[in-house]
């Protein structure tokens, strides 16, 4: 009997250094700094900058489905390296950034990975989700699954029914207006958004209407802004329940195979199985700037739109005053008051679309601090310092395709 425990144990012993020198160096870096704390928001930044990298590769933290790579990528070319206008090594430095593509006019004009991250690599990208999840409603009243973003949400979740949110549309899920009273503050263990995340359902309940349907009200609806995950959850979930596709299938379907994205991405599921709308789409740095080339084309895929007409134009407004100098409020898109505007994420995730200048930045990091108001106005600056640059070099393009002048004497 003790030859074969022992036996058992030098297999075991074996199979389990097998195992080590074979799974993914980010797998194992996470496995060695393993968390105790199930909240993301309360880990390390040692543990957080593994965990980026590699959430979906350990189904123990969380399950995900697979968006599957096109197998016509769309094409970005080296174009002109990009005079930077600043010192590029501080400035990631500063950002904790583990990677970041500009892309202007089709074409790659700067790119770098820091971090021992690489091109190939996925990366969580947190809120940036929300733009996305925005954007397949959009597909869905195209498609004929949603009628308007004027119905009212419980048309498609009736689960909500008698709750604060019977009379709340679409629009304003999609516009985070609906009045309902939340605390979206990453670092309070007793926030919504903490709460939420470990909030066991009723019985037979989802998850995310569960704990949405006991929220209560504190402005009528249409009315006041206040950011809430949890209503792009909802948001998703109604896309779920119009389409009867998951997101991830629904995105596959409608953007990530046609428009063309290189590699595979997953998104991550909530204890009840669907996607986590609000939240943590994996993917690569390249991808992701090309989900801002998507924007750019108004939302073509093979030359036809997959939205309605118009849909870009109201996503990309805002809806809801000045929420800061510098920020405003579309359909889950930031806006700015010169034409651009972002998906962001927090931790440093971030995709910035500018089509006045046909620029796309796509970033991601492991910032300090969730919501870093520093780190995001140094972001923001960034992002003015190469609109500017890309100015520059129009201006000197004109100039030097600007006939001469005839000689006035011989």
């Amino acid at each position: 009997m003790k030859k074969w425990l022992l036996a058992a144990l030098v297999i075991l012993a074996g199979s389990g250094t097998w195992y080590w020198q074979t799974i993914d160096r980010d797998v194992r870096s996470l496995i060695l700094t393993f968390p105790t704390d199930k909240d993301l928001l309360f880990w390390s930044d040692e543990q957080r900058d593994f965990a980026f990298r590699a959430l979906d590769k350990m189904p123990l933290l969380a399950k995900s489905r697979v968006m599957s790579a096109s197998e016509q990528p769309l094409q970005l070319p080296a174009g002109q390296p990009l005079e930077m206008p600043l010192d590029v090594d501080a400035y990631m430095s500063t950002q904790r950034a583990a990677g970041m593509v500009i892309v202007h006019n089709g074409e790659i004009r700067f790119e770098d990975y820091r971090r021992n991250f690489t091109a190939d690599g996925r990366w969580t990208s947190f809120s940036v989700a929300k733009s996305l999840t925005s954007t397949l409603v959009g597909a869905a009243i195209k498609d004929g699954y949603i009628n308007s973003v004027d119905d009212k949400i419980t048309t498609y979740l009736p689960g909500l029914e008698g709750s604060v949110y019977n009379d709340v549309t679409v629009e304003e899920l999609l516009t985070m207006t609906s009045g309902v009273r939340w605390n979206e503050d990453y670092g309070d263990p007793n926030s919504d958004v903490a709460k939420f995340n470990n909030h066991v359902p009723e019985p037979g309940v989802d998850t995310t209407i569960s704990y949405m349907r006991s929220l209560e009200r504190e402005a009528p609806a249409g009315e006041k802004w206040v950011y809430k995950t949890g209503e792009t959850n909802l948001i998703g979930l109604l896309v779920n329940r119009a389409t009867g596709k998951t997101l991830a299938d629904y995105l596959s379907e409608k953007i990530w195979q046609p428009y063309g994205m290189e590699a595979d991405a997953s998104w991550l599921l909530s204890s009840s199985g669907q996607e986590i709308s609000g939240c943590c789409i994996q993917a690569t740095v390249r991808d992701f700037a090309r989900v801002g080339l998507f924007m750019l084309s108004e939302g073509k895929v093979n030359g036809e739109s997959i939205l309605p007409e118009g849909w870009l134009a109201d996503a990309t407004t805002n809806h809801v005053g000045n929420i800061s100098p510098n920020y405003g409020y579309g359909y889950q898109w930031w806006t700015l008051d010169n034409g651009a505007f972002m998906a962001r994420g927090i931790f440093g995730q971030g995709i910035f679309i500018d089509p006045a200048r046909q620029l796309v930045i796509a970033s991601n990091g492991n910032w300090a601090v969730a919501s870093d108001r520093q780190r995001m106005e140094e972001r923001l600056q960034f992002y003015q310092l190469i609109q500017q640059e890309i100015d520059k070099e129009i201006d000197k393009e004109m100039v030097e395709s600007a006939p001469e002048a005839p000689a006035l004497f011989e």
